[in-house]
């Protein structure tokens, strides 16, 4: 029996995983400053792209 996950796979958890990582972050965002900003975007897109690839490197 072959462990871990094949490439296609992998890449689906990566992309799943960091957009809830991503949405979480959000959220907590809204709920913490009533809103979004610029800086805000750019920590979501740092969260998620970090979250897509420690799940590809560990997958």
């Amino acid at each position: 029996m072959e462990e871990g996950v094949d490439g296609a796979e992998g890449g689906v958890l990566a992309v799943l995983l960091a957009a809830a990582a991503a949405e979480l972050l959000l959220r907590h965002c809204v709920r913490r400053f009533g809103g979004v900003t610029g800086d805000v975007f750019g920590a979501l897109t740092e969260t998620a792209a970090t979250t897509a690839l420690v799940v590809a490197a560990l997958a």
